[in-house]
């Protein structure tokens, strides 16, 4: 009932209120103008023969957890073609450099019934795999009214969330009906499915663990390391609003015992590194921005890396990686990239979005959590001073996140079922 009450008001709302609130994101450089049919289920790329497995995720993270899976199905289906969709610009760049051949890229459709049964009549999916959090209820109708088996991978109930669909369990339950399988995250996210209406739900570990490293352009690499030098480095990476700030405050009482100390920042979001660079600037600290093309020269302090894609060269880089989205309250980002690269990694307070992973991590000594920036400042300065203990460290995070890898391994057997011959 939720659903067909919620697609009539989509049908009379769409024109009057979302085309407005679309337009402005045009607007705001969020849409992609020259393939914006896609938005509205009117893709150009033919389909192309044979089965066709499709990937949904909405963001970077999301859609970058995918690739292990992905490069698995095709090496055992070569018949297979394989559509990702996500709904960011910047996920579909960089889902455009990463998808290997076979795979391609979409834009998910506006949840409008309309696009939606465009879009599903033009791709005829065989299989869906939805990386998704936000439950979208067209779409996701549009798949079970055609008998498409739909699974839920990699699923995650917050505290917050569980308790908010608690509230509304009758939407919750109609929306996780339209889903064949759910695969949690952990035990406690496939419990909190099945308590909220999912028909089947498992866990088989996290599918982050088995992630890739990120690509490193070995020319990029090249000229960079070439700047540095023999410096020592670390590397502050997917920092959020004031992260920047607070490190900037004790990075020159670092730099009086570790002389020559080059900080590489790689922001969440790097459309805000010309603000990073005021905000250093102004604490007197010497910044150079890759974005406008800067050098790092001796002088240079805090190097900038406010770009996309390239975050694998900072970890190839740095034997020492702080993640951020920790410091603040907004609940960490992905640190299981920088040890599978073999760096040291370190944590703010909040990591509550890695709740799982951190568990695991830190039983193993793979990754160290601080309080806050008086601890990070300390425990910076006890790695780059002290050679062995940071080695150490390394190769904890390393062997931890290899160990961790075999999550894929079940996830795909799971899959196969679905898929056939």
């Amino acid at each position: 009932m939720f659903i067909r009450i919620y697609k009539c008001l989509i049908r009379i709302l769409y024109p009057l209120v979302i085309k407005r609130y679309i337009n402005k994101r045009k607007q705001n450089g969020k849409e992609d103008i020259n393939r914006f049919n896609e938005r509205i289920g009117c893709p150009e790329k033919p389909r192309p023969e044979g089965k066709l497995i499709w990937f949904h995720g909405a963001s970077v993270g999301e859609s970058l957890s995918m690739l292990p899976l992905i490069t698995r199905l095709l090496e055992l289906y070569p018949n297979i073609h394989i559509m990702v969709t996500t709904g960011t610009v910047t996920s579909a760049d960089v889902m455009g450099k990463r998808l290997p051949e076979r795979a391609f890229h979409q834009y998910i459709p506006i949840d409008n019934p309309a696009f939606t049964t465009k879009f599903l009549r033009h791709w005829k999916p065989d299989l869906v795999l939805w990386f998704e959090s936000d439950l979208w209820p067209s779409m996701l109708s549009g798949i079970k009214s055609k008998k498409i088996p739909l699974l839920l991978v990699n699923g995650r109930i917050s505290n917050k969330s569980f308790k908010r669909w608690q509230q509304f369990d009758f939407i919750c339950k109609e929306l996780l009906d339209c889903f064949t399988l759910c695969i949690g995250q952990s035990d406690e996210d496939a419990r909190r499915l099945q308590v909220l209406g999912a028909k089947d739900a498992i866990c088989l570990g996290n599918l982050k663990y088995a992630g890739f490293q990120p690509p490193v352009d070995p020319e990029k690499r090249k000229e960079i390391a070439a700047q540095i030098g023999n410096r020592p480095l670390w590397n502050v990476s997917s920092t959020h609003h004031n992260e920047e700030l607070q490190i900037g405050k004790f990075l020159k009482r670092i730099e009086e015992k570790v002389p020559g100390l080059l900080t590489i920042i790689a922001p969440r979001h790097p459309n805000r590194g010309p603000e990073i660079q005021d905000e250093l600037n102004n604490l007197g600290l010497k910044t150079a921005l890759r974005s406008k093309g800067e050098k790092i020269t001796d002088e240079v302090e805090v190097y900038i890396a406010d770009t996309i894609g390239e975050v694998g060269i900072w970890y190839d880089l740095s034997p020492l990686v702080f993640i951020g989205g920790s410091l603040i309250p907004h609940g960490g980002q992905n640190f299981m990239e920088p040890s599978r690269m073999r760096d040291a990694v370190v944590v703010g307070p909040h990591m509550f979005n890695f709740t799982d992973a951190m568990n695991r991590a830190q039983k193993a000594e793979a990754v160290t959590q601080v309080n806050d920036a008086q601890e990070l400042e300390a425990f910076v300065l006890q790695m780059l001073t002290e050679p062995e203990l940071l080695e150490k460290k390394r190769n904890q995070a390393y062997e931890w996140a290899h160990s961790e890898a075999k999550v894929l391994d079940g996830i795909v057997d799971k899959v196969k079922g679905y898929i056939g011959e």
